[in-house]
């Protein structure tokens, strides 16, 4: 709740789909440089995809292709490109979306799924850079830049999961420029990055559908700063994200293991 007052000499904006909104902090003029796309993920079963392959299929009615991913020990199948005006924090997936994916998906998989066969639903918005050529979201580019403004404010957008890394590299090369800082030679250029290594098999499963035990938890108070249930469930482990209804069966479980981590009373787990 404390406000401190910090100086810089050099600020990088990467606000993802606020960047805009950052930018007219300090400058209320500020052209609009980005447009905004929807993108949905469905979650199934693996048994709808009985194999260690990826398939993608290329052609869809919308245009794009369509992926299914095992992932986790299930099935991921995406995505959408749905055009929307503004950036929220929480978007919702469409009815119309989701109806897509299960036809386009369904016609291809070892069955069609059905409705209830979505173990869990998650939707993103993806900062596209606008262009003055079309309005088509599902034709801009995914590519990012850099914008630097009158105050100086570096601006890192666009982009997308596979060009993080770079993204960053540009952006620090740019705060380095501005700043007047020391350049040195990027470390992460050539850095694997591994994934945690989860407790898989050891201890009681926190819910019989998946996979993560009471260590996952513990791990990731300790040593990967979770403060919330919502951490644990959907940013340390996937389980959110794999099947919504088990997480929600284990949220009062994880929360008295993170209570009994942190010092925490029945207020806070409840």
């Amino acid at each position: 709740g404390e406000k401190h007052r910090v100086a810089a000499r050099a600020v990088i904006n990467a606000a993802g789909i606020f960047s805009d909104a950052v930018r007219r902090i300090q400058d209320r003029n500020a052209a609009r440089h980005l447009s905004f796309s929807q993108g949905i993920h469905l979650v199934f079963d693996r048994k709808f995809l009985p194999s260690n392959d990826a398939l993608m299929i290329p052609k869809t009615p919308d245009g794009r292709v369509l992926f299914c991913i095992p992932w986790h020990e299930h099935l991921l199948v995406g995505t959408t490109d749905t055009p929307v005006e503004n950036a929220i924090l929480e978007p919702k997936a469409l009815e119309s979306e989701i109806d897509f994916i299960l036809e386009a998906a369904g016609g291809f998989l070892e069955q069609k799924p059905a409705r209830s066969d979505i173990l869990s639903v998650f939707a993103g918005i993806r900062p596209l850079i606008s262009s003055e050529k079309t309005r088509k979201t599902s034709s801009l580019s995914r590519g990012h830049e850099l914008f630097v403004d009158e105050s100086r404010l570096i601006t890192i957008t666009g982009g997308k999961w596979t060009t993080f890394r770079q993204m960053a590299e540009d952006a620090v090369d740019k705060a380095i420029e501005i700043g007047g800082l020391n350049r040195e030679k990027c470390r992460t250029e050539n850095l694997t990055i591994k994934p945690p290594e989860m407790s898989r098999n050891s201890g009681e499963r926190l819910h019989p559908t998946l996979t993560y035990t009471r260590d996952d938890v513990v791990r990731a108070v300790r040593d990967e700063m979770a403060q919330t249930v919502e951490d644990v469930l959907a940013r340390r482990t996937r389980a959110l994200f794999l099947n919504a209804q088990a997480a929600i069966e284990m949220a009062p479980k994880v929360a008295s293991i993170m209570a009994e981590e942190m010092g925490f009373g029945a207020n806070w787990i409840k």
